[in-house]
């Protein structure tokens, strides 16, 4: 008969942390949640790249793209750009990451001059964004011919069919700055002119970005934003185990900084050679995460194998339904402490630490502190990141609210057969993940602040200034069900919501 594992399955969910005692210089300013991300070994202090703050967005098309990889990163994580797309499509997103400059936002919301103002009215709407440029051939980097604004159109005094050439402000009345400009001195120019906002364009007339009055103060440098070398933001990208011998080179072209395979179980023979072909190829410096494992024979195979970092989780995220459909997987939190014995044995045994990275299971915040406590070195997230302004899907209204469309990369949508790749015939015959929507949340910048916030607040109630504190001091306790219930807001007759009083 099959061996039986005797410990039960945990969730997040099952624990509580106890209070430790918080003393007078425990406070959240003074919390530090500087994390690694890839391995390092005996005579370094420190992993040659270290996260400001212990999140990365998943591998994920519903999730990370360059805008998000951008706004992350700026944060002080990581995203790394979806995988199942096109090699030079995904090394597109990339190099646009790499050439981004604090301030300067390329423009995501543009039409044509002979497009209708109900085109317009549609954009606003879809978007959220009053500002349209309007260029020749309507995409973002065509020549600008003209502004749209809310101030350009009254909607009850126009046609809807009026052509947007008609009310637009024309190039000849627009004042711009030329790419190559410097923030400040873009900054200065709309503050001389009074504008809202300043188109820069190259030396054909060719619209580069937008320069926003309202983000003067957000595009002030943030200490924790993730940089390499150069003083570019840093970035991850999702590899596969089927055309990596072609990907990985055009993203390494292209400046990406990270790798990670994308899969849903890493322990597997093909994992082994695309780590081992990098290895070979690239020397064992080439920052390549690698996974998902549940236990420590999974860590230690991949470990042996030569990868920077190991995700663990496997059917836990919040769209997969690979438990589901193949009985396959483990409950986060036991996986997840398992996986953190293991990697703290390997390093008493080689002097190597090997980070790992806790993917799916995370509902609430509370749950990221308990997965950082249990180990993790820091977490990836889907969900969580998919509610943002920054993901790439559309904002939708949805029964009177607004969300956002959220798939896994087992679905049918997402189609991305290799990540669940098991050497078969190259191509999905059931569903591993689920198509559907998250409430929408706003900006990631106002989210992550309010994460960090409680975040920092926990680890001061467990006495703890940094992670490696919160892994020492922290106590764990195993809930009940009632004990849950008890938890929440429970035996009051709760206020209805009245903004009006």
């Amino acid at each position: 008969m099959a061996q039986l594992i005797p410990e039960l399955s945990r969730t997040f969910s099952e624990y509580l942390l106890l209070p430790n005692r918080t003393t007078h210089d425990c406070t959240p300013d003074r919390v530090r949640l500087e994390t690694p991300l890839v391995r390092f070994g005996k005579g370094e202090t420190r992993s040659p790249i270290t996260l400001s703050i212990p999140l990365v967005s998943a591998i994920m098309q519903s999730v990370s793209d360059d805008r998000m990889a951008v706004a992350l990163a700026r944060e002080g994580g990581l995203s790394f750009i979806f995988g199942s797309q096109p090699i030079d499509r995904q090394c597109e997103m990339v190099r646009r990451v790499k050439k981004f400059k604090a301030g300067f936002v390329p423009s995501d919301t543009n039409l044509r001059p002979d497009d209708k103002l109900s085109d317009i009215v549609r954009l606003k709407k879809k978007t959220g964004h009053s500002t349209v440029p309007i260029t020749e051939d309507g995409t973002s980097t065509g020549k600008l011919l003209g502004i749209v604004t809310s101030r350009d159109y009254r909607i009850s005094r126009l046609d809807p069919q009026t052509p947007v050439r008609a009310f637009m402000t024309p190039i000849e009345e627009i004042v711009y700055g030329r790419e190559g400009i410097t923030l400040s001195e873009a900054n200065d120019i709309i503050w001389d002119h009074k504008l809202n906002q300043l188109p820069i364009l190259d030396q054909e007339g060719r619209l580069v970005s937008l320069v926003f009055r309202k983000d003067y103060d957000a595009h002030k440098e943030n200490p924790g934003e993730m940089l390499d070398a150069h003083k570019r933001l840093l970035v991850g990208a999702g590899i596969n185990t089927r055309d990596y011998k072609e990907r990985i080179p055009a993203l390494l072209d292209a400046g990406c900084d990270v790798l990670c395979i994308d899969s849903s179980d890493g322990f597997s023979d093909w994992q082994k050679e695309t780590i081992e072909f990098v290895r070979r190829e690239y020397g064992p410096d080439l920052p390549l995460g690698a996974g998902n494992v549940v236990d420590e024979e999974g860590f230690r195979f991949l470990a042996e194998a030569g990868a920077s970092f190991i995700k663990v989780g496997i059917g836990g995220g919040s769209i997969c339904i690979t438990r589901e459909q193949k009985g396959i997987g483990r409950g986060q939190a036991s996986a997840l402490m398992d996986v953190a014995a293991a990697r703290d044995r390997w390093a008493e045994e080689t002097g190597t630490y090997i980070p790992i990275c806790s993917d799916g299971g995370i509902v609430h915040d509370y749950h990221m502190v308990l997965a950082l406590a249990m180990g993790a070195d820091f977490l990836m997230l889907g969900r969580y990141f998919a509610r943002f302004d920054e993901s790439p899907t559309r904002r939708v209204l949805f029964n009177g609210t607004y969300v956002k469309e959220y798939w896994g990369e087992g679905s049918n949508r997402a189609r991305n057969w290799q990540r669940y790749d098991d050497g078969g015939s190259g191509q999905m015959h059931f569903e591993e993940g689920v198509d559907s929507y998250v409430p929408y949340a706003g900006k990631l910048s106002d989210n992550v602040l309010t994460t960090l916030a409680k975040i920092k607040a926990t680890m001061c109630a467990c006495g703890a200034l940094d992670l490696d504190q919160l892994q020492e001091k922290a106590r764990l306790v195993v809930v009940s069900p009632t004990s849950i219930v008890e938890g929440g807001a429970h035996d009051v007759i709760h206020k209805e919501s009245d903004m009006g009083s």
